[in-house]
């Protein structure tokens, strides 16, 4: 975004073991300091952050062995400063499937798993197999499986709670022999079919669907370009809000919703001999509030606010090509973008009742 003031002080870790001994070193020191990969998802105060800024900067790409997998499975150890973008182009031009959609996601590889990241139907969890990782509570270095990160719909439990420092993550991903074109995996975005003109569930080449993909990116501003300030930003600024369904229908009807997998009740099952025994009969829990996630760009627009308006006098403003990226237009400060992200809020909490959150990360700088 090109907004917020210096660090204190700026170390650079470039490989994994240097990254070990510089966290674990600030740990012990005790002062304030900040992990930052690529800083694409980060937005710091004008003031700037008072104490140590570790930037990731290892990379690397290692094929894993691994006899467990069945054939065609291939498994790849990221460092956590490897480029992401980068990554995807490696796979698709080698003919491995599962990234392609994430194509054009800036930022680092060790920052994917902590938001989970996701665009056009996929998301990080559904490769991703492990990752290692820095403990913050026994400063020891372990692996971590897929399923024990918590990971929804961007988050995980590293971003709700769990410290300590990404170094590498493992995917999964399909190799594939027989053919000079690669297949993706299947396409679930509508938009994204639209685009490619076939149907969800259809599948292109990797190099056909990544170029779509970045395709649909750059229109809405999301693929950075030096002279388009549109693309000056931290990409959607709010992610969509999950509300009870019972709420979703105080709002307009032509406000989109999108059904939101829950976890069902396990049945209850009292076996007959422990019934004759005198043992009360289990009870099924009651269902959990059935969700649903809205759509923030059209809760924004909705609220009057209207791509590229901006507050008179400040140099941030809502991208003229997508409602949820808020952009610096040349000149912002990050207290500019802090008071737009405030009115939006404000907005949409006084029209439909619904408080975003915001996407990025902020340091110093308050909604």
């Amino acid at each position: 975004m090109r907004v917020g003031g210096p660090a204190e002080r700026v170390l650079v870790a470039t490989t994994a073991d240097e990254l070990v001994r510089l966290a674990r070193e600030l740990w012990r020191d005790g002062d304030d300091w900040l992990l930052l990969g690529g800083g694409s998802n980060t937005v710091v105060s004008d003031e700037g952050f008072p104490g140590t800024v570790l930037l990731v900067r290892t990379g690397g790409v290692d094929r894993v062995s691994d006899p467990s997998l069945e054939a065609g499975i291939v498994r790849l150890r990221v460092q956590a400063g490897h480029d992401w973008d980068q990554l995807v182009a490696e796979c698709v031009d080698r003919g491995w499937s599962g990234l392609e959609a994430l194509s054009g996601i800036p930022g680092r590889a060790g920052a994917a798993p902590i938001q989970n990241i996701g665009a056009y139907g996929a998301e990080l969890a559904d490769v991703l197999h492990s990752i290692t990782f820095l403990d913050r509570e026994t400063e020891e270095v372990t692996r971590i499986p897929a399923a024990e990160l918590e990971l929804g719909y961007r988050t995980s439990s590293i971003k709700s709670g769990r410290e300590g420092v990404v170094l590498s993550i493992d995917v999964l991903l399909r190799e594939h022999f027989d053919t000079k074109q690669p297949l993706s995996a299947p396409i679930a975005y509508g938009q994204l079919a639209d685009e490619l003109g076939v149907t969800i569930g259809d599948r292109v080449t990797l190099k056909e669907l990544r170029r779509a993909v970045l395709r649909l990116r750059a229109s809405k501003g999301m693929v950075l370009d030096q002279v388009d300030h549109d693309t000056w930003s931290a990409g959607s600024f709010f992610t969509n809000p999950v509300v009870s369904e019972h709420f979703a229908r105080s709002l307009p009807a032509s406000a989109p919703r999108y059904p939101v997998a829950g976890d069902e009740p396990e049945p209850a099952v009292t076996p007959l001999e422990e019934l004759a025994a005198g043992a009360p009969l289990r009870l099924p829990a009651p269902a959990p509030p059935r969700q649903v996630k809205l759509s923030a760009a059209w809760l924004i627009e909705h609220s009057g606010i209207a791509r590229g308006f901006r507050i008179p006098g400040s140099g941030a403003a809502i991208s003229s090509k997508h409602t949820l990226a808020i952009t610096n237009q040349g000149g912002a400060t990050a207290a500019d973008i802090a008071q737009l992200a405030r009115y939006v809020t404000q907005r949409v909490q006084s029209e439909f009742g619904v408080i975003l959150v915001p996407e990025p990360n902020l340091y110093g700088l308050d909604l």
